[in-house]
């Protein structure tokens, strides 16, 4: 497949201003063909084993980062990168470049941390790493080591990347993140629907049973009222008889008294 048709495939039908990420690995092509300067918002550029002979036609890409240029025929032209002024990682190993005149256009990369250039010819010239570190100020990591031989790991790599505006997967993350955390705020606020219900209905059903709880208590009241009231005529009418009886009684006596004088 050529790199027009590759491209046309990885845009998956977006418009060119929307790509931040290119892919063209493998696809046959000695010159640019298809990467125009519509891909305003690239970020990552990779044309591994393409068959580069040259970078001429190299679109002006204001965003892009990181370019993987491995394995192909370049031996020069570095000037055509000219328009790709953020760019921090470069990787150039195994193409044709013999000389350091070659990477002399690489000084405008201001941002440039990482470059490699593995497996070139310009890696035999004597002292070409401490050369090429102070060519480029700005470099960090030549061929995966740093000016003392430090080897790069993956910590310092993704730092760089992070530093250099690399914080797309990030980015993506916290768009999730705050759509779960909008997705948690619509189950919070149904639950205090919910909760308010149920409180509402609640407090209806109890209600309900305190008005019951008072009329039976006020039935209670009536009925004690009721029988201190039958109690009270019970008491009376105990007392009227006894009244009664103790006149008679004693009339009673007085009449058995008449009749013992009598009969004296």
């Amino acid at each position: 497949m050529n790199m027009e048709k590759r491209i046309i495939l990885e845009r998956r039908g977006r418009d060119p201003s929307q790509v931040k990420e290119l892919n063209l690995d493998n696809c046959r092509s000695t010159n640019i063909v298809g990467l125009t300067d519509e891909y305003t918002n690239l970020q990552i550029l990779s044309l591994n084993n393409v068959g580069l002979t040259t970078l001429k036609g190299f679109p002006t890409l204001p965003m892009l980062r990181k370019l993987e240029l491995s394995d192909n025929r370049i031996s020069n032209g570095l000037t055509f990168l000219s328009g790709c002024k953020k760019l921090a990682h470069l990787n150039l190993s195994g193409n044709k470049i013999k000389d350091l005149e070659t990477l002399k256009p690489l000084e405008a990369f201001k941002n440039l941390k990482n470059l490699d250039l593995f497996n070139n010819d310009v890696t035999s010239i004597e002292d070409y790493k401490s050369k090429v570190f102070a060519m480029h100020p700005s470099l960090k990591y030549l061929d995966g080591f740093d000016k003392y031989d430090q080897e790069a790991d993956d910590s310092d790599i993704e730092e760089e990347d992070e530093m250099n505006g690399n914080n797309d997967s990030d980015e993506d993350g916290s768009d999730e993140e705050e759509e779960e955390e909008d997705e948690d705020d619509e189950d919070v606020s149904l639950c205090a629907v919910y909760n308010a219900e149920e409180e509402s209905s609640s407090s209806s059903i109890f209600e309900g049973s305190d008005v019951e709880e008072e009329e039976e208590v006020d039935e209670e009241d009536d009925e004690g009222e009721n029988n201190a009231d039958g109690e009270q005529e019970q008491n009376s009418k105990g007392q009227d008889g006894d009244a009664d009886g103790e006149p008679e009684e004693s009339t009673r006596g007085k009449k058995r008294k008449h009749e013992d004088d009598d009969e004296n």
